[in-house]
């Protein structure tokens, strides 16, 4: 396996930084001296409440509807070793191996305080499995949000040997993986099913790796935004800072300051070489548009963090008090209302990018060949592009209206609420990967409108490297030829690049 960096969990609070390496650079996991020892602590209080035979949800205890039914003391971990197993009804396709291991690193993150009363054995076979590569086959649908218990009992049925699991590329028996990996099965103590089980560890994984791609895509789809600025010469009053303090919508000074950064000794901003007086709002609410952006992905963002760094355990343990306390912080509406949130504003870039590019590319507009052909109407130049451009942004519309609605209540009437966290999670995730397509095929065609306007030597310092980074992929079009690889090949470069900062921007 390569070498990567360590990433220790347990003394600062984990990021989303941390789960994202974790998950696709398989960064080396280790935990802290400090939470080992406070897992420690914790556990010891459930081991305290077990010998009493104190009513605990989930521990002495049935679970859901049967929660009103005591525990033998004889089945109790018995009982720990059913739960994963009754819980494991995912369906539809087995998750990518990254999501299964920023699930697995979200679970660990959220015993990093030690309130979960989890046996250290249970984290460390975590640890395990994330450094050998051993990522348990878990199925992508089954949870309401809720807890993703279906998620959850697939990843701890993996570890136990039951089902499958990836290993160096290979799908095998669960227990053959594990074999080769060098490690036992895990056993399952008093809570320790439970406590695996009901966790929101899907959703949280499903949060970071979205956030992960949404920051570089933001600082490209502004690059490329301003790009679009230059190719259409649209006037720049509208990001000046007097303008935009004057009502300080949300985000919006921050967008406008970006996009002046990246425009920093562009000829665009003379005076009088804008075309127009105003430009289509498109091109005038941009800072309005992208500061939305940038406001909605810091409320997910913070929304994320709060789930990463908190424990969702029901109950939890209060190891000052020397207690286990049943609660509701399992509940993730604020995480799946504030990704609602931001899949909204995601729509409104897309439907501007998307608008930005019809625009451009008719001449009684931009004042360009139309469709940017440079070879006259004999040729199709970018006009099927059109339709390319909208298809996307119906489906980011389509995929942005709000699901985060009460599902039917389940477990006989007792669990009658529910987030719908991890299905707001990946239908944004989708949104997310159709906006890279819009905001690849802006930079293409930008470049190319750039080209036919004769100002390729007159870019600022941010769109001179944006114009760069695409010709560096794509060649101009003169003769009609296919375009989908030119489009999946910069949407590529968007998934895994960033652009450079300018250095007028912080």
């Amino acid at each position: 396996m390569p070498d990567h960096p360590d990433i220790q969990l347990g003394d600062l609070p984990p990021s989303v930084s941390d789960i994202a390496a974790i998950a696709r650079t398989r960064a080396h996991v280790k935990l802290s001296v400090g939470m080992q020892t406070r897992i420690q602590a914790a556990r010891d209080i459930v081991e305290t409440q077990l010998a009493c035979n104190v009513p605990v949800y989930g521990l002495t205890t049935g679970l859901g509807a049967s929660v009103d039914t005591r525990l033998d003391l004889a089945d109790v971990t018995a009982f720990q070793q059913r739960v994963p197993q009754a819980r494991a009804v995912g369906v539809g396709t087995p998750l990518p191996v990254e999501t299964v291991r920023a699930i697995m690193a979200a679970r660990l993150a959220g015993f990093a305080g030690g309130a979960s009363g989890i046996s250290f054995g249970v984290a460390q076979t975590l640890v395990d499995a994330l450094n050998a590569g051993v990522h348990p086959l878990v199925y992508a649908l089954g949870s309401v949000g809720e807890a993703d218990l279906a998620q959850m009992s697939d990843v701890t049925r993996g570890l136990m040997g039951h089902g499958e699991a990836e290993y160096k590329g290979e799908i095998l028996p669960a227990r053959e993986a594990l074999s080769r990996a060098g490690f036992a099965p895990l056993k399952l103590g008093p809570r320790d099913g439970h406590a695996m089980v009901s966790a929101n560890a899907f959703s949280i994984a499903q949060a970071c790796l979205a956030l992960d791609d949404l920051n570089r895509l933001i600082s490209w789809s502004l690059s490329a935004t301003a790009l679009a600025f230059e190719a259409f010469r649209a006037a720049t009053s509208v990001l000046d800072p007097r303008v935009l303090s004057l009502r300080p919508a949300f985000g919006q000074v921050e967008a406008g300051a970006r996009l002046m950064a990246l425009l920093s000794g562009s000829a665009l901003l003379n005076e009088g070489v804008a075309r127009r007086l105003q430009d289509p709002l498109s091109y005038r609410c941009a800072p309005q548009i992208w500061g939305a952006l940038l406001h909605a992905r810091d409320e997910a963002a913070e929304a994320t963090a709060i789930e990463l760094r908190g424990p969702g355990d029901n109950p939890v343990v209060l190891v000052d008090d020397g207690i286990l306390l049943h609660n509701g912080n399992f509940d993730t509406t604020a995480l799946a209302l504030s990704w609602e949130r931001l899949g909204l504003a995601i729509a409104q870039c897309a439907s501007a990018t998307t608008h930005r590019c019809m625009q451009i590319m008719s001449p009684g507009i931009s004042d360009l060949p139309r469709f940017l052909s440079p070879m006259g109407s004999s040729r199709n130049g970018f006009a099927t592009v059109q339709k390319t451009l909208s298809a996307l942004e119906a489906e980011i519309r389509h995929l942005a209206t709000p699901m985060a609605f009460p599902p039917i209540p389940v477990a006989d009437g007792v669990e009658d609420h529910a987030s719908l966290a991890p299905g707001v999670l990946a239908k944004t995730a989708t949104i997310i990967d159709r906006f890279r397509l819009l905001v690849a095929i802006e930079l293409v065609v930008s470049a190319q409108a750039v080209e036919l306007r004769g100002v390729t030597d007159m870019l600022g310092e941010g769109t001179a490297w944006a114009y760069a980074a695409v010709r560096g992929l794509v060649a101009p079009l003169t003769e009609d030829r296919a375009q989908g690889p030119d489009f999946r090949a910069m949407a590529d470069m968007l998934r895994s690049d960033l652009p450079p900062t300018p250095s007028g921007q912080t």
